[in-house]
Protein backbone atom coordinates (compact mmCIF):
# COMPACT_ATOMS: atom_id res chain seq x y z
CA UNK A 1 0.00 0.00 0.00
CA UNK A 2 2.26 2.83 0.93
CA UNK A 3 5.07 2.01 -0.73
CA UNK A 4 8.57 4.21 -0.64
CA UNK A 5 8.97 3.92 -4.17
CA UNK A 6 7.50 4.44 -7.31
CA UNK A 7 9.43 3.09 -10.29
CA UNK A 8 7.86 4.71 -13.07
CA UNK A 9 9.67 4.13 -16.50
CA UNK A 10 9.28 6.50 -19.32
CA UNK A 11 12.50 5.47 -21.80
CA UNK A 12 12.15 8.36 -23.85
CA UNK A 13 15.01 7.64 -26.65
CA UNK A 14 17.26 10.60 -27.86
CA UNK A 15 17.55 10.73 -31.52
CA UNK A 16 21.49 10.99 -32.90
CA UNK A 17 21.94 12.93 -35.46
CA UNK A 18 24.54 12.25 -38.07
CA UNK A 19 26.84 14.67 -36.53
CA UNK A 20 26.55 12.82 -33.09
CA UNK A 21 24.58 15.37 -31.29
CA UNK A 22 21.30 14.48 -29.86
CA UNK A 23 18.19 16.15 -30.04
CA UNK A 24 15.02 15.22 -27.63
CA UNK A 25 12.28 13.08 -29.18
CA UNK A 26 8.80 15.23 -29.80
CA UNK A 27 6.51 15.13 -26.88
CA UNK A 28 3.59 12.83 -27.32
CA UNK A 29 0.65 14.12 -29.12
CA UNK A 30 -1.79 13.13 -26.53
CA UNK A 31 -4.61 14.85 -28.50
CA UNK A 32 -3.92 12.32 -31.42
CA UNK A 33 -4.84 9.58 -28.96
CA UNK A 34 -7.53 11.55 -27.49
CA UNK A 35 -9.02 11.51 -31.51
CA UNK A 36 -8.35 7.84 -31.56
CA UNK A 37 -10.43 6.79 -28.57
CA UNK A 38 -14.39 5.38 -28.14
CA UNK A 39 -13.85 6.64 -24.53
CA UNK A 40 -12.32 9.57 -22.41
CA UNK A 41 -8.93 11.16 -22.06
CA UNK A 42 -8.63 13.33 -19.39
CA UNK A 43 -4.88 14.86 -19.20
CA UNK A 44 -4.26 17.45 -16.82
CA UNK A 45 -5.63 20.78 -16.72
CA UNK A 46 -9.05 18.60 -17.86
CA UNK A 47 -12.29 19.44 -15.26
CA UNK A 48 -12.01 15.55 -14.36
CA UNK A 49 -8.71 15.11 -14.00
CA UNK A 50 -8.73 15.45 -9.64
CA UNK A 51 -10.70 13.01 -10.05
CA UNK A 52 -9.81 10.32 -12.34
CA UNK A 53 -6.43 10.10 -11.12
CA UNK A 54 -7.32 9.06 -7.40
CA UNK A 55 -7.44 5.75 -6.70
CA UNK A 56 -9.45 3.65 -3.25
CA UNK A 57 -6.78 4.51 -0.97
CA UNK A 58 -6.14 8.96 -0.72
CA UNK A 59 -2.46 8.29 0.22
CA UNK A 60 -1.54 7.96 -3.24
CA UNK A 61 -3.49 11.24 -4.33
CA UNK A 62 -0.29 12.75 -5.01
CA UNK A 63 0.61 10.75 -8.12
CA UNK A 64 -0.28 12.77 -11.00
CA UNK A 65 -0.39 10.62 -14.51
CA UNK A 66 0.54 12.31 -17.81
CA UNK A 67 -3.50 11.00 -18.71
CA UNK A 68 -5.90 8.81 -17.48
CA UNK A 69 -7.70 6.69 -20.42
CA UNK A 70 -10.96 5.36 -19.84
CA UNK A 71 -11.38 2.98 -22.55
CA UNK A 72 -14.55 1.62 -23.79
CA UNK A 73 -13.20 -0.74 -26.06
CA UNK A 74 -10.37 -3.44 -26.64
CA UNK A 75 -9.64 -1.42 -29.80
CA UNK A 76 -9.15 1.57 -27.33
CA UNK A 77 -6.80 -0.30 -25.39
CA UNK A 78 -4.54 -1.47 -28.26
CA UNK A 79 -4.43 2.14 -29.13
CA UNK A 80 -2.94 3.67 -26.06
CA UNK A 81 -0.46 0.86 -26.24
CA UNK A 82 0.16 1.34 -29.28
CA UNK A 83 0.73 5.65 -28.38
CA UNK A 84 2.84 3.84 -25.05
CA UNK A 85 5.50 2.22 -27.95
CA UNK A 86 5.93 5.14 -30.07
CA UNK A 87 6.21 7.65 -27.18
CA UNK A 88 8.21 5.98 -24.30
CA UNK A 89 5.70 6.31 -22.03
CA UNK A 90 4.83 4.12 -19.35
CA UNK A 91 1.84 2.26 -19.03
CA UNK A 92 -0.12 1.64 -16.02
CA UNK A 93 -3.30 -0.81 -15.73
CA UNK A 94 -6.06 0.14 -13.41
CA UNK A 95 -9.78 -1.80 -12.98
CA UNK A 96 -11.19 -1.14 -9.58
CA UNK A 97 -8.06 0.98 -7.90
CA UNK A 98 -7.02 -1.12 -5.08
CA UNK A 99 -3.65 -1.96 -5.74
CA UNK A 100 -1.97 -1.86 -2.13
CA UNK A 101 1.44 -0.06 -3.28
CA UNK A 102 -0.33 2.13 -5.61
CA UNK A 103 0.60 0.61 -8.56
CA UNK A 104 -2.55 1.21 -10.40
CA UNK A 105 -1.66 4.49 -11.23
CA UNK A 106 1.58 6.54 -12.08
CA UNK A 107 3.17 9.31 -13.95
CA UNK A 108 2.77 8.24 -17.21
CA UNK A 109 -0.92 6.67 -19.50
CA UNK A 110 -2.98 5.18 -17.20
CA UNK A 111 -5.13 2.47 -18.73
CA UNK A 112 -8.41 2.43 -17.08
CA UNK A 113 -10.74 -0.58 -18.00
CA UNK A 114 -13.58 0.68 -15.18
CA UNK A 115 -16.33 1.40 -18.22
CA UNK A 116 -15.71 -2.18 -19.66
CA UNK A 117 -18.03 -3.39 -16.76
CA UNK A 118 -20.76 -5.48 -18.67
CA UNK A 119 -21.55 -8.61 -17.14
CA UNK A 120 -23.79 -11.54 -18.88
CA UNK A 121 -24.97 -15.24 -17.84
CA UNK A 122 -25.61 -17.93 -20.42
CA UNK A 123 -25.79 -21.59 -20.49
CA UNK A 124 -23.57 -21.79 -16.83
CA UNK A 125 -21.20 -19.31 -17.64
CA UNK A 126 -20.87 -15.34 -17.09
CA UNK A 127 -18.66 -13.51 -19.11
CA UNK A 128 -17.27 -10.40 -17.18
CA UNK A 129 -16.16 -6.97 -18.13
CA UNK A 130 -12.73 -6.15 -16.52
CA UNK A 131 -13.71 -3.06 -15.01
CA UNK A 132 -17.12 -4.67 -13.16
CA UNK A 133 -16.64 -4.41 -9.44
CA UNK A 134 -17.46 -7.24 -7.60
CA UNK A 135 -20.57 -5.64 -5.83
CA UNK A 136 -22.26 -5.55 -9.38
CA UNK A 137 -21.12 -9.10 -10.75
CA UNK A 138 -22.31 -10.12 -7.50
CA UNK A 139 -25.79 -8.03 -7.67
CA UNK A 140 -26.37 -8.98 -11.55
CA UNK A 141 -25.56 -12.63 -11.52
CA UNK A 142 -27.97 -12.78 -8.64
CA UNK A 143 -30.79 -11.81 -11.14
CA UNK A 144 -30.30 -15.64 -13.05
CA UNK A 145 -30.07 -17.60 -9.71
CA UNK A 146 -25.91 -18.13 -10.24
CA UNK A 147 -22.17 -16.52 -8.75
CA UNK A 148 -18.88 -16.61 -8.98
CA UNK A 149 -16.46 -17.60 -5.63
CA UNK A 150 -14.51 -13.83 -5.56
CA UNK A 151 -14.18 -11.59 -2.68
CA UNK A 152 -15.57 -9.01 -0.39
CA UNK A 153 -14.25 -5.31 -1.01
CA UNK A 154 -17.93 -4.25 -3.31
CA UNK A 155 -15.50 -1.98 -5.31
CA UNK A 156 -12.69 -4.37 -6.06
CA UNK A 157 -12.16 -4.23 -9.71
CA UNK A 158 -13.14 -8.63 -11.11
CA UNK A 159 -9.35 -8.32 -12.88
CA UNK A 160 -7.15 -7.62 -10.36
CA UNK A 161 -9.13 -9.76 -8.26
CA UNK A 162 -8.64 -12.85 -10.49
CA UNK A 163 -5.79 -12.16 -12.40
CA UNK A 164 -3.94 -12.49 -8.31
CA UNK A 165 -5.65 -15.39 -7.47
CA UNK A 166 -8.95 -14.26 -5.91
CA UNK A 167 -9.15 -15.95 -2.09
CA UNK A 168 -12.75 -14.90 -1.22
CA UNK A 169 -15.48 -15.73 1.31
CA UNK A 170 -16.70 -19.14 -0.58
CA UNK A 171 -13.25 -20.37 -1.89
CA UNK A 172 -13.04 -23.52 0.08
CA UNK A 173 -16.36 -24.69 -1.25
CA UNK A 174 -15.81 -23.39 -4.75
CA UNK A 175 -11.99 -22.65 -5.17
CA UNK A 176 -10.34 -19.33 -5.96
CA UNK A 177 -11.82 -16.36 -8.39
CA UNK A 178 -9.40 -17.80 -11.05
CA UNK A 179 -10.09 -21.56 -10.37
CA UNK A 180 -13.08 -21.25 -12.30
CA UNK A 181 -11.71 -18.61 -14.93
CA UNK A 182 -12.61 -20.53 -18.30
CA UNK A 183 -11.12 -17.43 -21.36
CA UNK A 184 -9.84 -14.14 -20.73
CA UNK A 185 -9.24 -11.83 -23.28
CA UNK A 186 -5.98 -9.95 -23.41
CA UNK A 187 -4.95 -7.03 -25.11
CA UNK A 188 -1.06 -7.88 -25.50
CA UNK A 189 2.22 -5.33 -25.56
CA UNK A 190 2.59 -5.39 -29.59
CA UNK A 191 -2.01 -4.44 -29.61
CA UNK A 192 -3.40 -7.96 -30.29
CA UNK A 193 -6.36 -8.97 -28.61
CA UNK A 194 -6.24 -12.42 -27.72
CA UNK A 195 -8.43 -15.12 -26.60
CA UNK A 196 -6.28 -17.36 -24.34
CA UNK A 197 -8.08 -20.55 -22.48
CA UNK A 198 -6.73 -24.20 -21.64
CA UNK A 199 -5.85 -24.97 -25.72
CA UNK A 200 -5.10 -21.36 -27.41
CA UNK A 201 -2.12 -19.38 -25.93
CA UNK A 202 -3.00 -21.84 -22.93
CA UNK A 203 0.68 -20.31 -21.21
CA UNK A 204 -0.76 -16.69 -21.06
CA UNK A 205 -4.33 -18.42 -19.66
CA UNK A 206 -2.16 -20.16 -17.29
CA UNK A 207 0.09 -16.85 -16.15
CA UNK A 208 -3.83 -14.93 -15.73
CA UNK A 209 -4.84 -16.99 -13.36
CA UNK A 210 -2.52 -16.20 -10.24
CA UNK A 211 0.44 -14.13 -11.79
CA UNK A 212 -0.66 -10.88 -10.31
CA UNK A 213 -2.16 -7.70 -12.72
CA UNK A 214 -0.62 -5.37 -14.66
CA UNK A 215 2.72 -7.89 -15.96
CA UNK A 216 1.91 -9.54 -19.14
CA UNK A 217 -1.00 -7.85 -20.78
CA UNK A 218 -3.98 -5.78 -20.09
CA UNK A 219 -7.30 -8.07 -19.78
CA UNK A 220 -10.64 -6.69 -20.96
CA UNK A 221 -12.93 -9.59 -20.48
CA UNK A 222 -13.22 -12.66 -18.24
CA UNK A 223 -15.56 -15.52 -18.61
CA UNK A 224 -16.51 -18.22 -15.69
CA UNK A 225 -18.03 -21.00 -14.67
CA UNK A 226 -20.62 -20.11 -12.35
CA UNK A 227 -22.82 -21.84 -9.12
CA UNK A 228 -26.09 -21.76 -8.70
CA UNK A 229 -26.20 -19.43 -6.09
CA UNK A 230 -28.00 -21.45 -3.02
CA UNK A 231 -28.91 -19.70 0.52
CA UNK A 232 -26.01 -19.17 2.13
CA UNK A 233 -25.73 -18.89 6.66
CA UNK A 234 -23.69 -16.15 7.92
CA UNK A 235 -22.40 -15.79 11.21
CA UNK A 236 -20.40 -13.21 13.45
CA UNK A 237 -18.86 -14.50 17.11
CA UNK A 238 -17.05 -11.64 19.20
CA UNK A 239 -14.80 -12.79 22.30
CA UNK A 240 -13.19 -10.45 24.83
CA UNK A 241 -9.83 -9.81 24.66
CA UNK A 242 -8.58 -12.37 27.42
CA UNK A 243 -9.42 -14.99 24.47
CA UNK A 244 -7.51 -13.52 22.03
CA UNK A 245 -4.79 -16.53 22.49
CA UNK A 246 -7.36 -19.38 22.66
CA UNK A 247 -9.52 -18.03 19.34
CA UNK A 248 -6.19 -18.38 17.75
CA UNK A 249 -5.50 -21.70 18.67
CA UNK A 250 -9.09 -23.22 18.24
CA UNK A 251 -9.52 -21.51 14.76
CA UNK A 252 -6.55 -22.45 13.43
CA UNK A 253 -7.04 -26.22 13.72
CA UNK A 254 -10.97 -25.63 13.03
CA UNK A 255 -11.38 -22.86 9.93
CA UNK A 256 -8.83 -24.33 7.33
CA UNK A 257 -10.14 -28.39 7.89
CA UNK A 258 -13.69 -27.70 8.54
CA UNK A 259 -16.10 -28.80 5.36
CA UNK A 260 -15.54 -27.76 2.34
CA UNK A 261 -18.85 -25.62 2.74
CA UNK A 262 -17.83 -23.65 6.02
CA UNK A 263 -15.06 -20.84 5.06
CA UNK A 264 -14.45 -18.98 8.23
CA UNK A 265 -11.82 -15.91 9.04
CA UNK A 266 -10.28 -14.82 12.53
CA UNK A 267 -9.99 -10.85 13.01
CA UNK A 268 -7.57 -9.75 15.91
CA UNK A 269 -8.41 -6.25 16.14
CA UNK A 270 -7.31 -2.78 18.18
CA UNK A 271 -9.51 -0.10 17.21
CA UNK A 272 -10.89 3.28 18.86
CA UNK A 273 -13.53 1.08 20.73
CA UNK A 274 -10.72 -1.38 21.70
CA UNK A 275 -9.41 -4.85 21.47
CA UNK A 276 -11.72 -7.47 19.72
CA UNK A 277 -11.57 -11.38 18.75
CA UNK A 278 -14.08 -11.98 15.75
CA UNK A 279 -14.78 -15.10 13.74
CA UNK A 280 -16.48 -14.60 10.81
CA UNK A 281 -17.91 -16.99 7.96
CA UNK A 282 -20.49 -18.57 5.63
CA UNK A 283 -21.55 -22.07 5.30
CA UNK A 284 -23.53 -23.17 2.41
CA UNK A 285 -25.96 -25.14 4.37
CA UNK A 286 -28.77 -24.50 7.26
CA UNK A 287 -27.75 -23.01 10.67
CA UNK A 288 -28.90 -25.91 12.08
CA UNK A 289 -26.25 -27.82 10.65
CA UNK A 290 -23.69 -24.91 11.08
CA UNK A 291 -24.41 -24.69 14.95
CA UNK A 292 -23.20 -28.44 14.97
CA UNK A 293 -20.12 -27.55 13.25
CA UNK A 294 -19.51 -24.17 15.20
CA UNK A 295 -19.92 -26.40 18.45
CA UNK A 296 -15.67 -27.68 18.90
CA UNK A 297 -14.62 -24.09 18.01
CA UNK A 298 -16.78 -22.60 20.84
CA UNK A 299 -16.02 -25.79 23.31
CA UNK A 300 -12.20 -24.66 23.17
CA UNK A 301 -12.85 -20.93 22.94
CA UNK A 302 -15.67 -20.48 25.53
CA UNK A 303 -18.85 -18.91 25.49
CA UNK A 304 -18.63 -15.99 23.01
CA UNK A 305 -19.81 -12.72 24.45
CA UNK A 306 -22.04 -12.23 21.05
CA UNK A 307 -23.24 -14.44 18.95
CA UNK A 308 -24.85 -13.55 15.46
CA UNK A 309 -26.43 -16.69 13.08
CA UNK A 310 -28.67 -16.06 9.73
CA UNK A 311 -29.83 -17.80 6.96
CA UNK A 312 -30.21 -15.29 4.06
CA UNK A 313 -29.70 -15.39 0.28
CA UNK A 314 -27.03 -15.60 -1.16
CA UNK A 315 -26.55 -11.86 -2.29
CA UNK A 316 -27.33 -10.11 0.30
CA UNK A 317 -24.82 -12.56 2.17
CA UNK A 318 -22.37 -10.95 -0.21
CA UNK A 319 -24.02 -7.49 0.87
CA UNK A 320 -23.28 -8.26 4.47
CA UNK A 321 -19.70 -9.75 3.94
CA UNK A 322 -19.35 -6.31 2.04
CA UNK A 323 -20.54 -4.15 4.86
CA UNK A 324 -23.41 -3.13 3.08
CA UNK A 325 -26.17 -5.32 5.47
CA UNK A 326 -28.51 -2.20 5.21
CA UNK A 327 -27.51 -0.59 1.93
CA UNK A 328 -28.25 -0.47 -1.15
CA UNK A 329 -26.31 -1.68 -4.35
CA UNK A 330 -25.92 1.80 -5.55
CA UNK A 331 -24.84 2.63 -1.88
CA UNK A 332 -22.54 0.21 -1.59
CA UNK A 333 -21.00 1.30 -4.46
CA UNK A 334 -19.61 4.84 -2.97
CA UNK A 335 -17.90 3.18 -0.20
CA UNK A 336 -15.73 5.60 1.28
CA UNK A 337 -12.04 5.83 0.44
CA UNK A 338 -9.65 5.54 3.53
CA UNK A 339 -6.41 5.56 3.72
CA UNK A 340 -4.63 2.01 5.17
CA UNK A 341 -1.50 0.06 5.03
CA UNK A 342 -1.33 -3.76 4.82
CA UNK A 343 1.29 -6.82 4.67
CA UNK A 344 0.95 -10.34 4.32
CA UNK A 345 1.86 -14.05 4.94
CA UNK A 346 0.42 -17.41 3.63
CA UNK A 347 0.55 -19.50 6.58
CA UNK A 348 1.69 -23.24 5.43
CA UNK A 349 1.50 -24.93 9.17
CA UNK A 350 -0.05 -23.88 12.33
CA UNK A 351 1.10 -21.33 14.82
CA UNK A 352 3.14 -22.93 17.85
CA UNK A 353 2.70 -21.31 21.40
CA UNK A 354 5.26 -18.71 20.77
CA UNK A 355 3.78 -17.40 17.33
CA UNK A 356 0.60 -17.20 19.00
CA UNK A 357 1.85 -14.93 21.61
CA UNK A 358 3.26 -13.02 19.67
CA UNK A 359 0.74 -12.02 17.47
CA UNK A 360 -1.46 -11.64 19.78
CA UNK A 361 1.06 -9.10 21.69
CA UNK A 362 1.42 -7.55 18.12
CA UNK A 363 -2.18 -6.85 17.44
CA UNK A 364 -2.31 -5.14 21.30
CA UNK A 365 0.10 -2.75 21.29
CA UNK A 366 -0.59 0.31 20.72
CA UNK A 367 -2.28 2.30 17.33
CA UNK A 368 -5.22 0.83 15.11
CA UNK A 369 -4.81 -2.40 13.31
CA UNK A 370 -6.18 -5.52 12.21
CA UNK A 371 -5.11 -8.80 11.34
CA UNK A 372 -7.04 -10.98 9.90
CA UNK A 373 -6.31 -14.33 9.14
CA UNK A 374 -8.45 -16.29 5.91
CA UNK A 375 -9.04 -19.88 6.01
CA UNK A 376 -7.93 -21.88 3.21
CA UNK A 377 -7.93 -25.60 2.49
CA UNK A 378 -11.20 -27.52 0.91
CA UNK A 379 -11.24 -26.71 -3.07
CA UNK A 380 -8.41 -24.27 -2.84
CA UNK A 381 -6.18 -26.93 -1.33
CA UNK A 382 -7.36 -29.76 -4.19
CA UNK A 383 -5.76 -28.00 -7.05
CA UNK A 384 -1.98 -28.39 -7.87
CA UNK A 385 0.12 -25.64 -7.05
CA UNK A 386 1.71 -25.47 -10.50
CA UNK A 387 -1.70 -26.00 -12.01
CA UNK A 388 -2.03 -22.58 -11.86
CA UNK A 389 0.19 -19.67 -11.40
CA UNK A 390 -0.94 -19.07 -7.66
CA UNK A 391 1.65 -21.23 -6.05
CA UNK A 392 -0.08 -21.71 -2.14
CA UNK A 393 -2.49 -24.56 -2.43
CA UNK A 394 -1.09 -26.00 0.30
CA UNK A 395 -1.35 -22.89 2.94
CA UNK A 396 -3.49 -23.29 5.45
CA UNK A 397 -4.56 -19.78 5.86
CA UNK A 398 -3.85 -16.07 4.34
CA UNK A 399 -2.82 -13.72 7.04
CA UNK A 400 -3.05 -10.06 5.69
CA UNK A 401 -1.88 -7.35 8.57
CA UNK A 402 -3.59 -4.16 8.20
CA UNK A 403 -3.02 -0.76 9.85
CA UNK A 404 -5.06 2.73 9.23
CA UNK A 405 -3.20 5.67 8.22
CA UNK A 406 0.20 5.35 6.32
CA UNK A 407 2.58 4.48 8.89
CA UNK A 408 4.22 1.43 8.66
CA UNK A 409 5.86 1.02 11.68
CA UNK A 410 3.66 -1.15 13.42
CA UNK A 411 3.28 -3.67 10.61
CA UNK A 412 7.09 -3.99 9.73
CA UNK A 413 6.89 -5.14 13.24
CA UNK A 414 5.02 -7.16 13.60
CA UNK A 415 5.57 -8.89 10.16
CA UNK A 416 8.98 -9.35 11.25
CA UNK A 417 8.18 -10.83 14.00
CA UNK A 418 5.79 -13.30 12.58
CA UNK A 419 7.98 -14.57 9.56
CA UNK A 420 10.44 -16.80 11.47
CA UNK A 421 7.08 -18.61 12.20
CA UNK A 422 4.95 -18.07 9.03
CA UNK A 423 8.04 -18.29 6.33
CA UNK A 424 8.68 -15.72 3.59
CA UNK A 425 5.32 -16.76 1.42
CA UNK A 426 2.69 -13.78 0.37
CA UNK A 427 -0.27 -12.91 -1.56
CA UNK A 428 0.08 -10.79 -4.39
CA UNK A 429 -3.33 -9.54 -4.45
CA UNK A 430 -2.09 -7.85 -1.01
CA UNK A 431 0.97 -6.37 -2.77
CA UNK A 432 3.95 -5.37 -0.50
CA UNK A 433 6.39 -2.59 -1.59
CA UNK A 434 8.58 -3.77 1.39
CA UNK A 435 9.72 -7.14 0.10
CA UNK A 436 12.86 -7.93 -1.33
CA UNK A 437 11.98 -11.47 -2.37
CA UNK A 438 9.38 -10.68 -3.59
CA UNK A 439 9.73 -13.29 -6.51
CA UNK A 440 9.32 -16.14 -4.17
CA UNK A 441 7.00 -15.55 -1.72
CA UNK A 442 4.45 -14.07 -4.76
CA UNK A 443 5.33 -17.35 -6.87
CA UNK A 444 7.21 -19.62 -5.16
CA UNK A 445 8.28 -22.40 -7.93
CA UNK A 446 5.84 -20.70 -10.53
CA UNK A 447 7.96 -17.60 -11.01
CA UNK A 448 10.28 -19.31 -13.59
CA UNK A 449 7.38 -20.38 -16.01
CA UNK A 450 5.94 -16.60 -15.47
CA UNK A 451 8.98 -15.06 -16.80
CA UNK A 452 9.02 -17.20 -19.47
CA UNK A 453 5.53 -16.12 -20.27
CA UNK A 454 6.50 -12.56 -19.93
CA UNK A 455 9.20 -12.78 -22.67
CA UNK A 456 6.84 -14.12 -24.84
CA UNK A 457 4.29 -11.64 -24.56
CA UNK A 458 5.77 -8.50 -23.51
CA UNK A 459 9.53 -9.39 -24.70
CA UNK A 460 10.22 -5.60 -24.53
CA UNK A 461 8.88 -5.16 -21.31
CA UNK A 462 6.35 -2.57 -22.22
CA UNK A 463 4.38 -3.44 -18.90
CA UNK A 464 6.93 -2.89 -15.96
CA UNK A 465 5.92 -2.68 -12.52
CA UNK A 466 8.18 -2.36 -9.28
CA UNK A 467 7.28 -5.59 -8.53
CA UNK A 468 6.74 -6.85 -11.72
CA UNK A 469 7.66 -10.33 -13.76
Amino acid sequence: MDRRAFLHLTTLAPLVMAGGAARSAPPPDWARLRRQLKGTLVLPGDSGYDSARRLFNPVYDRIRPGGVAYCATPADVSACLSFARANGVAVTARSGGHSYAGWSTGTGLVIDVSRMNTVSYASGRATVGAGAKLIDVYDRLARHGVSIPAGSCPTVGIAGLTLGGGIGVVSRKYGLTCDTLESVRVVTADGRLLTADATHHSGLYWACRGGGGGNVGIAVSFTFRTHAAHDLTVFFLHWPWSKAGAAVRAWQSWGPSAPDELWSSLHLTRDARGLDVLVVGTYAGPKASLDRLLAPLVARVGTPSSRSVRTTSYRQAMMIMAGCASSSVEQCRRTPRESFAAKSHMAYSELPAGGVRSLVDGVARGGRHSVLLDALGGAVGRVKPAATAFPHRAALYSVQYYAEGTDRTWLRGLHGEMAPHFGEHAYVNYIDPDLTGWRGAYYGPNAARLAEVKSTYDPDRLFRLPQGI
